[in-house]
């Protein structure tokens, strides 16, 4: 079983290794902690050293697991090339697919790390403005929706005013994550007019419980096809993606599957362009995707696809339907190489 770090309910850091759950604490003081910051902070040379030691841990029979780590900034890309032409052929018909710049950079918003919750945590039904005819109205989304991500946390942070290299770039990641970047369609639609999504999406993020080393899924490092059109030279790398496997359930079915290999730009050029202008990264920094969909119909990262955007609606085994998601909804996110899951219930809202 692939090896993950994760923090347990009362604190202290923990390995899950060939099935079992061990408790770092007696390894190092930096593993007495609530969160993966401070060995994160530690850098490549004793996250290797310390895998060496794994067994010098104790056992945990019966693991709880609290949030991994403290979430210092977090940003959301936008870097699924089909996922990104659905939309456009949805919203923007009579348009080219995908905006003119989307070729050409990896398109990102900065989100709300305050909201970023661990697997397992009820996810409340948001409020806000509405478009309807004669104007806006205020109540509850009518179109809760889920977006399937990785998510690759910073471990070794970066200088302010100094960009990272897109051949350096993997050397200040950590390790990987599950991600659901919750997302309330129509408040998205009337809020994004003309800047990104704000209140439609920083109601809550979840993430799995456990984190992958990156040097864990190295082997599942692919080439990928050439991208449309040559990035400029800051980006410029041989296209690369990780092949792991990635599936929705919803109420018990599964009804989408995925690959991360279907990502068009890297965490990589994700890195080196978010660091161009001299933006700097810290410690638990949590870098998501954006959703990953496939090219196929039933390989959507989110219901607006599944669904193409309400009009075409999914048949549960139990005879309902959705277009997006019901209160009392439970969504589970799961992926390979020791991803694991990321579980949320959607609870009604309070308006």
């Amino acid at each position: 079983m692939t090896l993950a770090y994760g923090v347990l309910a009362g604190g202290g850091v923990c390995a899950r290794l060939d099935g079992r759950v061990l408790d770092l604490r007696p390894l190092d003081q930096v593993f007495d902690a609530p969160s993966l910051n401070g060995f994160m902070a530690r850098g490549p040379e004793f996250w290797r050293e310390a895998k060496g030691r794994l067994g010098e841990g104790v056992k945990v029979e019966t693991p709880e697991l609290g949030m991994p780590f403290e979430v210092a900034d977090y940003v959301d890309f936008y870097s699924s090339h089909h996922h990104a032409g659905n939309v456009g052929r949805m919203f923007r018909p009579d348009s080219e697919p995908h905006p003119p710049n989307w070729h050409h950079l990896p398109i990102g918003y900065h989100g709300r790390s305050s909201t970023v919750v661990p697997s397992g945590t009820p996810v409340r039904r948001p409020c806000g403005q509405r478009p309807a005819e004669g104007g806006p109205e205020f109540g509850p989304t009518r179109a809760l929706d889920i977006e399937l991500e990785a998510g690759y946390v910073i471990g070794t942070p970066s200088i302010h005013g100094e960009p990272v290299p897109v051949d350096r770039a993997l050397e200040h990641v950590f390790g990987m994550v599950l991600v659901n970047d919750w997302s309330a369609r129509d408040i998205q639609a009337w809020e994004s007019q003309p800047l990104g999504p704000f209140l439609a999406k920083s109601f809550a993020t979840s993430v799995s419980r456990w984190v992958v080393p990156l040097d864990e899924v190295a082997e599942r490092r692919v080439p990928a096809e050439p991208q449309d059109v040559e990035p400029l030279p800051y980006l410029r790398e041989e296209p690369w993606a990780y092949d792991i496997d990635l599936e929705i359930e919803l109420n018990g079915a599964v009804v989408a599957r995925s690959n991360t290999r279907h990502l068009y730009w890297s965490i990589a050029q994700q890195i080196a362009h978010l660091t161009v202008n001299g933006a700097s990264m810290r410690t638990g920094d949590l870098l998501a995707t954006g959703t990953i969909s496939g090219p196929e119909r039933d390989q959507g990262g989110c219901l607006l696809e599944l669904s193409w955007n309400a009009q075409e609606p999914i048949e549960l085994p139990d005879g309902s339907t959705r277009t997006y998601l019901e209160d009392g909804d439970e969504v589970v996110l799961r992926g390979g190489a020791g991803l694991g899951e990321v579980r949320g219930r959607v609870e009604p809202a309070r308006c």
